[in-house]
């Protein structure tokens, strides 16, 4: 599984890097991303916080996709993975399977989804945050825990049945945050959001030179 998850990862990391998408933080992105690179560090380290048997894990992947786009979301992922790996006390396989169906399971599924939405649906505020930011994170991030339990049945894992259910509400919750967020940076510094336009969703022309 590890070897796998590791695949994963790389595979992720090498396409990312492709695009060299650091060069977008030379604008207004740069000062959001190392924001949300040491918050999103401290919510993945809470979870080994709580006491045994409490288990509460933000993913925040989705609301990186909006804000920076793939690619420089899943960069943020691997850095915030190393973080936790290097300031938290679980071991290199479960930081791994962490940054994998925490982070970039979700992020790509919230990618391909926004691209569905973005050529099936007319361009609207509405859309955008409801579909993309709030219904969306929830799907991503429950589907990647539906594939990541499967995964693990058929490797011998126990049955999924409770997971799921505990894996749809925790989505939920992450959905929330993220699509509050996400309204919040729409109306009040949407260049902070990579994927917003707003010359798409609001029919403004672009700004002059």
């Amino acid at each position: 599984m590890t070897i796998i998850e590791l695949l994963m990862a790389l595979t992720a990391l090498a396409l990312a890097a492709l695009v060299r998408p650091w060069r977008m933080l030379a604008g207004p992105l740069g000062a959001p991303w190392a924001a949300s690179l040491v918050v999103l560090t401290l919510l993945w380290v809470l979870p080994q916080m709580l006491p045994n048997g409490i288990s509460i894990q933000l993913s925040g992947a989705c609301l990186l996709v909006l804000m920076f786009g793939w690619p420089l979301a899943v960069i943020e992922l691997v850095l915030v993975a190393l973080a936790v790996w290097m300031f938290g006390h679980r071991g290199y396989e479960a930081v791994l399977s962490q940054l994998v169906w925490i982070g970039l399971m979700p992020a790509t599924f919230a990618l391909a989804l926004g691209e569905l939405l973005r050529r099936a649906l007319p361009a609207n505020p509405f859309i955008y945050v409801l579909g993309r930011a709030f219904i969306g994170s929830a799907l991503s991030i429950f589907t990647a825990g539906v594939f990541y339990e499967l995964l693990h049945r058929l490797l011998g894992g126990v049955a999924v049945e409770h997971a799921l259910v505990a894996r749809w509400l925790m989505a939920w919750g992450d959905a929330f945050l993220t699509g509050m967020l996400a309204a919040v940076f729409v109306a009040f510094v949407p260049e902070w959001l990579a994927t917003w336009s707003d010359r798409r969703y609001l029919g403004m022309p672009p700004p002059s030179p």
